[in-house]
């Protein structure tokens, strides 16, 4: 049955269960007893019958949960008369199962959502002719032309002279890549330069992309289900219960006391305190940005004890920032940002860009360009205020320069160079990497005070890479050149020393985050596939968000709890004085419905939390800046 099936159905039977239970009353209160009876079983029959068919579905998965004592109370009720106890548990019940699927909501749309990243339709060469064809069309030999900006559909190989290939949401590189003709490139890569041809080598089916899709709903299907909290205490308390029944009718000859004791036993404070507290804490967590789909992740959040993070777009920013600025001649840093800036205002390269929002980020107006040519993934040319300017790698610039040696500055791994030349005359190197986000040691640190054990990392990015970006972290473990197979084994592998909690933004993220206890996405930039398979989404694009989300989980949890202990508790109290003929039935179900309203009084506290670790309110880290305020504005110099 659809999701949206069971939340109707949820509904009718709250609906049914109210409609019989205020009828019934407003019949009894006309003086008419024998109808009042008949409207209260009315409404607990649906609600009896949907219940006692949860219980034989869950039997045959071998799950006893405490829907039996509810049925168990319900039946009893009915059977002996006391139509008005059995009315007013079907109402508890039936609202707190209503409440539980609130907290649930839609925890995943189907898995067409990663699919629709990948063009339904390709671009195909034919008889001299472009024409689109359906992706099942394309076969091994066909050749396709994939326009800038678009993903590539299948996996091929490099037709034209050379093509700039943006990979981070396959590979986690970061920074875009240039291949050269006859190079393979994979489906899911995104066109970050002109427009190239690819030679097919696979079909839509077989081809990298489909695999990860293939990845992602195995981890699903072989994740293990997460118990709701309430069924962990069923067992005893159902034993508690029946033999309590069992004595009160077995030594007094009475079977009013042992549906007394039923009505009493009636697990609402485990139905419906649970999922308020939990309700109550997906609320509180969504006020922080943070999206928990549903009571189940919430919970398994709160007992997370080892963390694994993917590097690009999650422990870094995943957009390239400027490290340093290294001057060759007169030209201040400022100017040398400005002439790059300017000139790069022509170029849709990502690096390019970067470099635009670095000199806007400082404040600097930027000229329009003249006469600007542009060579794909080498640099461009232009001209700038009068004078000729050119911008693009060391190898490129000196080129255009006349250098006879290319000349470059010292960067360490994972970062990129861009030279700047001016009039002729090499005017300095504007170093970029992709830089770790701000407050990240901190971060850590915060994640260990709330028990995360065991922090690593799990890239696809180089291992050099790797390392330079999480030096002096005190990380557990770094993993590097991970494909997403090989994440999804080290998430089991993990998984056999506690919950595993694995972040990440990327496709090649999704089936690590399906198979993990907890997947967390970064919303905000990520990949759609992350944020469908993951359990938990970052609203906003700061890591920090996860301190007061696991936090909030974890505080809701304890309050559900407490909840919990203070109800069952109570009820256990009522139940003995039940089976010594101090309560009725509906004196029972009375005292029962107190007993709900203290724990869900008590439930309602999770609205109120505030964690002790706070976040960056002010905006995502990663100023593209070079890292220093903003310089006054600069004008031509």
């Amino acid at each position: 049955m659809t999701p949206l099936f069971h939340d109707r159905l949820d509904v009718a039977l709250l609906s049914l269960a109210l409609l019989g239970l205020v009828s019934g009353l407003a019949l009894w209160l006309f003086g008419q007893p024998d109808l009042a009876g008949i409207a209260w079983a009315a409404g607990v029959v649906p609600v009896l019958l949907a219940l006692c068919v949860e219980i034989v579905r869950g039997l045959f998965k071998g799950e006893v949960g405490l829907d039996i004592v509810a049925a168990l109370s319900m039946s009893a009720a009915l059977i002996f008369g006391e139509t008005l106890a059995a009315a007013v548990v079907a109402l508890m019940y039936s609202g707190g199962t209503f409440l539980e699927a609130f907290a649930e909501g839609r925890a995943r749309r189907e898995m067409s959502d990663l699919l629709s990243r990948v063009p339904r339709t390709a671009t195909r060469h034919r008889d001299g002719a472009l024409d689109q064809v359906p992706l099942d069309e394309i076969a091994p030999g066909d050749l396709l032309l994939i326009r800038q900006g678009d993903v590539a559909p299948v996996d091929g190989t490099l037709e034209s002279a050379s093509a700039m290939l943006d990979q981070s949401a396959l590979t986690g590189e970061s920074m875009p890549v240039r291949l050269a003709r006859s190079q393979d490139v994979m489906s899911g890569s995104t066109n970050a330069g002109e427009a190239f041809n690819l030679r097919v080598t696979r079909r839509a089916a077989d081809s990298t992309y489909a695999g990860i899709v293939r990845l992602v709903e195995a981890a699903q299907k072989s994740k293990a289900p997460m118990a709701r909290l309430a069924d962990r205490y069923s067992l005893l308390f159902l034993g508690v219960t029946v033999a309590l029944a069992t004595a009160a009718w077995w030594f007094t000859g009475d079977p009013i006391r042992a549906v007394a004791v039923l009505v009493v036993a009636t697990p609402c404070p485990l139905i419906l305190a649970v999922p308020v507290a939990l309700v109550a804490g997906l609320s509180r967590a969504a006020h922080f940005g943070v999206l928990i789909k549903g009571a189940k992740p919430l919970e398994a959040l709160a007992r997370i004890t080892t963390l694994i993070l993917d590097k690009t777009g999650t422990l870094t920013d995943g957009r390239p920032q400027i490290v340093s600025i290294d001057r060759h001649g007169d030209m201040s840093e400022d100017e040398i940002l400005y002439f790059a800036a300017a000139l790069d205002q022509a170029s849709k390269h990502p690096i390019a860009q970067a470099i635009v929002g670095a000199a806007q980020a400082r404040g600097i107006a930027l000229p329009i360009p003249a006469s600007v040519l542009e060579m794909p993934g080498e640099g461009v040319t232009g001209i700038i205020e009068g004078r000729r300017v050119v911008v693009g790698g060391t190898g490129f610039v000196a080129a255009q320069l006349g250098m006879a040696k290319a000349e470059s500055a010292v960067v360490e791994a994972g970062s990129v160079v861009v030279s700047l030349g001016v009039d002729g005359k090499l005017a300095g190197h504007i170093v970029m990497a992709d830089a770790l986000r701000a407050g990240t040691a901190e971060l850590l640190s915060g994640l260990r005070d709330l028990g995360v054990g065991r922090i690593l990392l799990a890239t696809g990015d180089r291992r050099a890479v790797a390392e330079a970006v999480t030096a002096g972290l005190g990380l557990d473990a770094v993993r590097a050149d991970l494909t997403p197979d090989q994440k999804v084994l080290l998430v089991l592998t993990e998984r056999k020393n506690g919950p595993v909690m694995m972040v990440g933004d990327g496709v090649n993220d999704a089936p690590a985050l399906a198979a993990a206890d907890i997947g967390v996405a970064m919303g905000a930039r990520g990949a759609a596939a992350s944020a469908e398979a993951a359990d938990v989404v970052l609203l906003v694009d700061q890591l920090d968000r996860l301190l007061p989300g696991i936090e909030i989980a974890q505080r809701s949890r304890r309050i559900a709890l407490e909840s919990v202990a203070v109800g069952i508790g109570m009820s256990v109290i009522g139940m003995i004085a039940a089976a010594l003929g101090h309560l009725t039935p509906v004196q029972g179900a009375i005292l029962q419905e107190v007993i709900d309203v203290a724990v869900i009084l008590n439930a309602l506290r999770a609205l109120r939390i505030a964690p002790d670790h706070g976040v960056q309110i002010e905006g995502s880290p990663g100023d593209p800046s070079v890292g220093r305020p903003p310089s006054p504005t600069v004008t031509a110099p």
